[in-house]
């Protein structure tokens, strides 16, 4: 088939990936002028006018995003070299927190709870036999509880440091919002669900040049394979022999296939507008649309700041956030890409405005 991805962030270049793996001609539409989405590379100045590469926000990954590691091996990325691997730590400026060492779960997860400073005797047990009860259910809850309210009875500190630093970095919802289901399959997923599943990958290159840049050079160089930057596509057309074109581009079609790999306002705007579609599919649609416009966001913020000859202890950090100090984490640049100096400081399920945050 002759196939249309819409968008080349990371799930656009991913979708093309697949195509192109299965014998199809791949072409990739993005409006903006480069790729990579909302993990990509900004270019940005340092106060005293040097050039930095800096990320349209700080991200993480962890040793359980399998899949998104074949995908940076498979076109080319040295995911051991661009990526630093520590064992998961949420630990506060004065070492306080927790620390896993590496070791095999659920070894990690016990010496690491039993080694957590700051903690008293009382706050680790009563960690330890939530998480055993928790496997015990086979990280199951009803659909509707939150996370607050699956860590009903864990002491107050044992929240503030580890359940809600863990719910906002993994979900970006706040605990009460959160959905308890999807914390505890993370929680399965990353920490039971074998060596290395819990570490922290901290990229030591651009977020660009960590997969999405690699992905388009990759896709280019098979038989039929494109992406074009710079192409907002206006609107798609069923054609009579069930085709489609892609509106607005200089690359209209027609293709067997479109995916829709665009945020979900965009995907909508594109399939409410599509001409040519058969009056039979319309409830379809409009019930498809009404979906994609209800769903709802959680800003990320990623403050950066520049402070020649700083130096955190470790290559990220927790903080002990609140509304006038809203940052839950903080990283060193300097340890992860030779940014020396520059910090970033990241406020997870953001609401305040972006001037003033």
């Amino acid at each position: 088939m002759k196939v249309a991805v819409i968008g080349a962030g990371w799930a656009g270049m991913a979708a093309a990936i697949a195509h192109a793996q299965a014998g199809h001609a791949v072409t990739v539409l993005e409006s903006a002028r480069t790729v990579g989405g909302r993990a990509r590379a900004v270019q940005a100045s340092l106060p005293d006018g040097t050039a930095a590469t800096l990320d349209n926000g700080q991200h993480i990954l962890i040793g359980a995003y399998t899949e998104s590691l074949r995908l940076m091996r498979l076109v080319g990325v040295d995911a051991e070299t661009a990526l630093l691997r520590l064992p998961l730590a949420l630990q506060f400026p004065d070492g306080t927190g927790l620390a896993l060492p590496d070791l095999a779960p659920p070894f990690d997860a016990v010496l690491g709870i039993a080694r957590a400073r700051g903690w008293g005797w009382r706050d680790k047990l009563a960690l330890l036999r939530a998480a055993s009860g928790w496997q015990l259910g086979g990280f199951r809850c009803a659909p509707t509880t939150s996370v607050a309210q699956l860590c009903t009875g864990l002491p107050q500190r044992l929240v503030a440091e580890f359940i809600d630093p863990l719910c906002v970095s993994a979900l970006n919802t706040p605990a009460h919002e959160a959905s308890g289901q999807v914390f505890l399959r993370v929680l399965q997923d990353s920490l039971f669900s074998g060596r290395g599943g819990s570490n922290l990958l901290l990229p030591r290159v651009n977020l660009g040049a960590l997969f999405p840049e690699a992905a388009a050079r990759w896709l280019a160089a098979q038989p039929q394979g494109a992406v074009h930057t710079g192409q907002r596509v206006q609107g798609i057309a069923q054609q009579a022999d069930g085709r489609w074109e892609v509106q607005g581009t200089d690359f209209p079609g027609p293709y067997d296939h479109i995916t829709l790999a665009c945020p979900p306002w965009e995907a909508s705007r594109l399939v409410a507008a599509a001409t040519g579609v058969p009056a039979a599919h319309d409830a379809a649609r409009q019930q498809w649309c009404s979906a994609a416009d209800n769903l709802r966001f959680e800003a990320i913020t990623t403050v950066y700041a520049h402070g020649p000859g700083v130096r955190l202890p470790q290559p990220m950090v927790a903080l002990r956030n609140s509304a006038e100090l809203p940052a839950q984490f903080v990283f060193d640049r300097g340890q992860l890409d030779g940014l020396h100096g520059v910090l970033a400081f990241v406020v997870s399920a953001s609401t305040g405005e972006r001037a003033t945050v």
